[in-house]
């Protein structure tokens, strides 16, 4: 990491073809899509989704989308936030950017006022989970989409 270290930016029209040569390693495809899906979703869940560029000076080493008050079981039941994607480039792992990117949207849903923090995950051989258990989610008994459904709440 730079000296001033990572951040996070919107993306903008000056950053989209930055934001999709965002590409994790070859064996960790299978476990999150690529960030032209993800932007196709946060542009038909406006309000929702909060796609994120993470730089380290100008260098782009990932990308994340949170989603921010989601109606989790489609009845109005339970609203949720959390983390939806996590995209950190193959060339940029283990350097933690993966971690400031947690961190990062943790304090965005505690700005919110939000007090449990959600993600998701695809168990088995390189997969994430180490990785968010290693943050301190666990896994709350719910399957997702064929994921494991994390939850990290206040200490």
């Amino acid at each position: 990491m730079t000296a001033t270290g990572p951040r996070l930016e919107e993306i903008t029209p000056a950053n989209l073809d930055a934001a999709l040569g965002i590409r994790v390693r070859p064996d960790q495809e299978h476990a999150v899509a690529p960030v032209v899906k993800s932007l196709a979703e946060a542009y038909v869940h406006p309000g929702i989704a909060w796609p994120r560029l993470i730089l380290d000076g100008d260098r782009p080493v990932g990308f994340l989308m949170a989603c921010l008050g989601i109606d989790w079981y489609g009845d109005g039941s339970e609203i949720r936030s959390g983390l939806w994607r996590l995209n950190i480039a193959a060339g940029e792992q283990g350097r933690g950017y993966g971690r400031f990117a947690v961190e990062s949207v943790a304090a965005e849903l505690r700005r919110r006022g939000t007090e449990k923090f959600y993600v998701t995950w695809h168990s088995g051989p390189a997969g994430p989970e180490g990785f968010y258990l290693g943050l301190g989610f666990r896994p709350d008994g719910e399957n997702s989409g064929g994921q494991t459904v994390g939850v990290l709440e206040p200490a």
